[in-house]
Order: structure tokens, then sequence, then C-alpha cells
């Protein structure tokens, strides 16, 4: 079911408890890297050619469909009830507003179909075989059905899929690219600064994480990260997305002598609910947020400045919800089309994901040339070895699906986001700091 503009800003009137208990299922330890060469941003990465060509049917060269002399018509499947995940579908349509602007790719402009899948199985895997008989690839999309519409991109190899996928099994197709690829492990470079920067906390080290199946595999990547590096895991209970209430779990960290705790795959609605929490019971160890957490609305949904003031966030993104407009074109590029695409809407991860994977979708469409097919897409694709999206995310490779080792170290300051110890976003890192490496669990 495709879904106008109107209707999403009526969906997300109607957001109410619900809302926040199913964007509790998605932890996203999420995020990766993306590099671009638009004809409208000048390229900051090299885009290499290693991508191989053999998975690809042979039929899909042939195959225009969603095609026409002046457009290129793709499709977006997202969860946009109760406006869960209208962001991927808001960033898509403004990255595709933002090059249309420009004249488009190769003189087409690119059409994006929005589907809703009303955050059922059966509606993704209809929009998803929708989007293969009638758009040229899927792009954008974020649903919590994603493993339905994953059995129609599997039997459909020469479907160009490029989203953020949940399931990792979507994530492992072939004709699956991501700005995010995905992994089972988690990243070290920000554990390394924690560890050196308070050396005693790590020993007496926490985590909250929901009794959600690809959160727990997330965290079990994150806990074998630690210990790899010599942290010491003291609590690590999980947490039905129906809590609301963190005081039992704080209580009991603070008898089991907690002193540091991450919070990164904690969306802002729970860790902001544990902030209060905290403050209740005056214990204070030191807090580390993430991707998910980052937010306008933290800070005031925590309780005002005193709450969260000297919390740390640990990101593979630039701060893209407005700190780094200034000095990064890119993040201001993102804020001025989000909010031509649909004005007043607050940006989110979701947004920064289908603005990401429609970049990514139509860096491999410049590069097909002004005949492009499905299959000479997917070739483009499997090329694209270094891919940040003009440094809005760290450096990652879609090709090879190898997730980003880079990461930017946010603090809460006065009750605002500010990068702390890292590199110039002018300099030759571009932010970001790029010591450690991605650790696969288990061990490669």
């Amino acid at each position: 079911m495709r879904q106008t503009n109107s209707e999403r800003v009526a969906d997300r009137r109607r957001r109410g408890p619900v809302t926040a208990a199913l964007v509790g299922l998605v932890l996203a330890g999420t995020l990766a890297a993306c590099s671009s060469t638009k004809p409208a941003v000048a390229p900051t990465t090299a885009a290499t050619t290693t991508g191989k060509s053999s998975a690809i049917p042979a039929s899909a060269f042939s195959d225009t469909t969603g095609v026409t002399p002046t457009s290129v018509t793709v499709g977006n499947v997202s969860t946009l009830a109760f406006g869960l995940f209208t962001g991927a579908n808001v960033g898509t349509e403004a990255w595709a507003d933002f090059v249309n602007s420009t004249g488009g790719i190769n003189g087409r402009k690119i059409v994006v179909d929005s589907y809703d899948d009303g955050y059922q199985g059966a509606p993704n895997k209809q929009a998803t075989q929708q989007v293969v008989q009638k758009d040229f690839a899927a792009v954008g999309g974020f649903s919590l059905e994603d493993s339905y519409g994953e059995t129609v991109l599997a039997a459909n190899p020469g479907v160009p899929n490029v989203t953020v996928s949940l399931s990792q099994t979507a994530s492992d197709l072939p004709n699956s690219s991501s700005p995010d690829p995905a992994a089972i492990g988690w990243p070290t470079g920000g554990l390394l600064y924690f560890k050196q920067k308070f050396p005693g906390d790590v020993q007496h080290a926490a985590a909250l994480v929901a009794d959600q199946p690809s959160a727990i595999v997330k965290w079990n990547g994150e806990k074998a990260a630690m210990q790899s590096l010599g942290y010491k895991v003291l609590y690590d209970q999980q947490f039905d997305i129906t809590t609301t209430n963190f005081t039992p779990n704080v209580v009991a960290m603070r008898n089991d002598g907690v002193k540091i705790l991450f919070l990164e795959q904690m969306p802002e609605n729970y860790a902001a609910s544990v902030v209060k929490a905290l403050d209740q019971q005056n214990f204070h160890p030191q807090l580390v947020f993430g991707a998910s957490t980052y937010s306008e609305r933290l800070v005031s949904d925590s309780g005002g400045a005193a709450a969260v003031d000297g919390t740390y966030m640990d990101m593979v993104n630039s701060l893209f919800l407005g700190e780094d407009a200034s000095q990064l074109p890119a993040a201001q590029s993102f804020q001025t089309w989000v909010q031509k695409a649909d004005p007043g809407f607050h940006p989110d991860l979701y947004t920064l994901f289908g603005w990401l994977s429609a970049e990514l979708f139509t860096q491999a469409l410049q590069a097909a040339g002004k005949n492009p097919t499905r299959g000479s897409v997917l070739q483009q694709l499997g090329k694209i070895t270094s891919f940040n999206g003009n440094y809005l995310i760290a450096t990652s490779n879609p090709a090879q699906k190898i997730p980003a080792n880079c990461y930017v170290i946010a603090q809460i300051k006065g009750g605002h986001i500010q990068r702390v110890d890292n590199p110039p976003i002018n300099g030759p890192q571009h932010g970001y700091r790029c010591n450690g490496k991605f650790y696969y669990y288990p061990p490669k």
C-alpha cells in the first residue's frame, strides 16, 4: 500500500505508547559507512572496482523495469504506521529531491514509490513483490518485517536492494547493498577510548539489553569485544520492550558496584527513562550512549541538562542533526532537503539511513550510464568498496559488506550534544577517530 505525505503526517499525529514499544524492537547497533560521487556534491571518496557480477542473472542486463526516458522509479518499503520509521521514507525522498534539483541522474529524475507495510509481515512481502514488478529497485526502506520481503528478493536476484536491513539474511543476499553493512560483532575504537579515559571504571561495566533476538545477538558481539579488551561486565540484564520503569535495574547495578553503563543500542525513549531512574536514585555511573539514542528530544525527555550533562556518545556517524552543519556541507544539505521533503519533520537515524541508501543507489545508477538496467546497476554496486555519504558517516565497504571501524565521540555539555576528542572535520580524517578495528564474533 502506497502512502502519501499527508497520510504520513496523520500517522505521526496518531503516535502513542505503541510507538515506544515498537521502536524498542530496533536496537540499532547499526551504522556504518558510505561515500558518494554525485554530480551535485564533489566526490570525497574513491569508488574502486573489485565487484563481481557472476551472481547477477543474465536477464537482469536487459531488465529496465521502472525506467522511462525521463525517470527512474524506486520503491521504498517501510513501516510508516504510527510514524514508526517514517524517517526512512522522508530521507529517501529528500535525497531524490536533492538529486532532481540538479537535473537528476544522466537526465532522469528519481521518483520514489512509498509503501507502508503496517508493521505486518504479509504486507511487507506484498509490497516487496510490487517493487519487483513495478519499480527499478528497492531503496531506503526500513522495517521490522523485512525478513518477509527478503524471500521475494531472494527469488528475484536481479533486483537491486539498497537498504539497511534488519534481517541478516536479507543483508547477505548478493543483490543487497547497504550503507550500513551488517555484521555480528562490534567496532573496538570507542571501547578503547573509554578504556583509556576510565581505566578503573571499565572493570565495573554494565549494559541493558532488550529481550529481542536481534538485540541479544548484537550485545553478545559487543560484550565479546569488551572482554577481548579487558573489560569486566558485572551486569547485563535483559528488559522487556514494554518496560518504562528501570528503577529495579538501577538499584541492582548500584548494588553490583557498576561504574560505567553502556546504552549504545538503546533507543532514545528508553535511555531517557533510564536516566530518570538513575537521577531518582542519586546513582551516577558514567553513561555511554550511541546512534540509536542520538535525538533532538534526548535532553528534554531525560529531565533536562542537569540529568544528562557529561554523558558520552560513541557513534560512527557525524552529528547530522545540525551540530556539524556549519563545518560539514553534507550535514547542512541533509537538514535542508529533509525540511523541503517534509516541513517540520524531526529527522532521526532512520532518516539518515534513507538518505544514504538513496545516495548509494544513485551513485551506482550514475555509473551505469545513460541506458541503465537492473543488471548494470547491480554490477556497479559491486564495485563500490568505499562509501561515506560525503562524511555523514564513517567509511565502510558496501560491495564486500565490511562495516566501518572509525567513529565519533560526542558529549552532552550544557544540554547540548557536541564533539569531543576528535580530529577536525576539515582535516584528513574528516572528523573521525580511526584507531581500533571491527571485532567479529565469533572472531575471524
